[in-house]
């Protein structure tokens, strides 16, 4: 699967709208995982894959590929770390994840 590029096809767009492109790119496994745990601070490669529990090596290294390719992560010396876009990003999803726990409520029966 080719890394989503604004502009060029992706899932869902034919024309690859940005916000499609970003929902594809987010929409793979552990990607959004990956972007959640790194807003905590920088991280290596051994403590994601534990963070992602049952990550394949080969899976968290095309994702973390990925993510750096589309300039949401960035090596460091302390590890794997989310640049400026990569923290807005997240900024603007947290409250998403917020609103999440609420619409879960409405699954749980009394």
């Amino acid at each position: 699967m080719a890394l989503p590029v604004p502009g060029k096809p992706v899932r869902g767009s034919k024309t690859g709208q940005p916000i499609m492109a970003l929902f594809d790119l987010l929409g793979r496994s552990w990607a959004m995982g990956i972007i959640w745990h790194l807003y905590n601070g920088p991280s290596t490669f051994r403590r994601l894959q534990e963070y992602c529990e049952s990550i394949s090596p080969t899976t968290l290294n095309k994702r973390l590929k990925e993510l750096k390719n589309s300039h949401l992560i960035e090596r460091t010396v302390d590890g794997y770390a989310l640049t400026k876009r990569g923290k807005e990003l997240f900024e603007l999803i947290e409250p998403l994840g917020i609103w999440a726990k609420t619409w879960a409520k409405s699954f749980k029966q009394d």
